[in-house]
């Protein structure tokens, strides 16, 4: 039987869930963005009119208002958007249980098999989110997921776009490669060197070549060129599987010494090294990502003597991938830190005979009980004597709901595929 699968996507979501409590906004350009004076400048949505003038998501606040000076910039409400998120995927999973999030804002459905096409039953989710919620969503309709994804982009808001066994060559093969589902810009700059340009151009490739250029990544694009997607739509109750936690932050101004980075790695793993512990995971593999003052970025990885979720062993190995890494030939302007490699336990590690089990058992209890602290208290309640040193460092952990600025990157999200942070899935 083919499949029918459907893509569901909110349309400009943060957005349009701020216009809901501020009518006021609809008839204005308006913009989600964060906080310029803490260089988290950057526009996280906007609405139809401020994207009629060139606004885009992920560009400084500054770029949109030289575009459209009367931009009306909100600060964002997390909160409400994960309840939202919540809402619309109850809509989808009145239609079946095959509810896959991407992200707050999109979701695949595989309704295979019910009496209505796919067609009709995307009209019908498009209908329904309007009307209950207030929201548009644009879905794409196809017998696989990458294809379903790619039909959603293509015309918006609240829109339906078919793609079929029949027309795909037509509709999908003249599209730029970049449109493609995990194709991200590292990528594109790699096909674009070979002459690829278009979905066309990566699905009439040899299968071979298409190995030899990206690797098992080759492999899965290539199919997913050629409408050969075959991954299923996960059950709405599963749990995804945790390959990776990382934060990362753009501190208030740039990092010009090893203090300075200590400080912030410091932070940075104590926060990765809590979100481990609260899944009950272990990383074997510390990353590092470093974006220096002219935004050129790169990332380090090394692995640890046996599987830990102690925010001091991460940071000594982050400490150990800077110094070995960085040559300091310009100011830092933000870090990350991520844990990779899981593991529920470390049982299958081998024990070092000079390793102190009290020693790292007494550490394993005081973080826990740091854990407890700050979740009562707040982030700020307790540090590290290294996170009081610099007065505009410390400032950091004086911000936002848990008084911290770290936040986890979306590149860093839980249950994500590619390991490389500068080409992780659009999402």
């Amino acid at each position: 039987m083919q499949r029918t699968i459907l893509h569901a996507d909110l349309n400009n979501f943060y957005a349009s869930v701020e216009c809901l409590y501020h009518p006021e906004l609809r008839g204005v350009c308006m913009a989600v963005g964060g906080d310029a004076s803490q260089r988290h400048g950057i526009i996280l949505a906007k609405n139809q009119a401020a994207k009629a003038y060139g606004v885009s998501t992920g560009e400084a606040l500054w770029q949109a208002r030289r575009k459209c000076p009367q931009l009306v910039i909100v600060p964002p409400h997390h909160e409400l958007y994960l309840r939202f998120s919540r809402l619309t995927r109850r809509i989808y999973r009145s239609y079946t249980n095959l509810v896959e999030p991407f992200g707050l804002d999109e979701a695949w459905l595989d309704v295979t098999g019910r009496d209505t096409d796919g067609r009709s039953l995307a009209d019908t989710l498009r209908r329904r989110v309007r009307e209950e919620l207030g929201l548009t969503i644009s879905v794409g309709v196809a017998n696989n997921k990458a294809f379903a994804k790619l039909a959603s982009d293509m015309k918006k808001p609240d829109a339906t776009t078919v793609i079929t066994r029949e027309n795909f060559r037509q509709v999908v093969w003249p599209l730029p490669v970049g449109d493609l589902l995990y194709v991200g810009p590292a990528t594109v700059r790699k096909l674009q060197t070979c002459g690829i340009y278009t979905i066309g151009d990566l699905a009439r490739l040899p299968a071979g070549l298409a190995h030899s250029l990206l690797g098992k990544s080759g492999d899965m694009l290539h199919s997913y060129a050629n409408g050969l997607d075959a991954s299923p739509v996960a059950p709405a109750d599963a749990a995804d599987p945790c390959l990776s936690i990382g934060n990362s932050t753009t501190p208030p101004r740039d990092l010009r010494t090893p203090e300075d980075v200590r400080i912030i790695l410091f932070l940075l793993c104590e926060e990765v090294a809590a979100r481990m512990r609260e899944h009950g995971l272990y990383c074997r593999t510390v990353q590092i990502q470093i974006r220096d003052a002219a935004l050129c970025t790169i990332e380090r990885q090394g692995k640890l003597p046996r599987p830990s979720h102690l925010s001091g062993e991460l940071a000594a190995k982050a400490l150990e991938l800077f110094s070995r890494h960085y040559t300091w030939q310009r100011p830092i302007r933000s870090l990350g830190v991520r844990g990779c490699d899981m593991t529920g336990a470390p049982a299958d590690a081998q024990l070092s005979l000079f390793d102190d089990e009290t020693r790292r058992l007494r550490m394993e209890n005081l973080e826990k009980t740091l854990d407890g602290i700050r979740s009562r208290f707040g982030g700020a309640s307790i540090r590290r004597a290294v996170q009081l040193q610099d007065p505009t460092l410390r400032g950091v952990l004086r911000q936002g709901a848990s008084d911290s600025l770290l936040r986890p990157d979306t590149a860093f999200n839980q249950g994500m595929p590619p390991p490389q942070w500068r080409d992780a899935p659009k999402l």
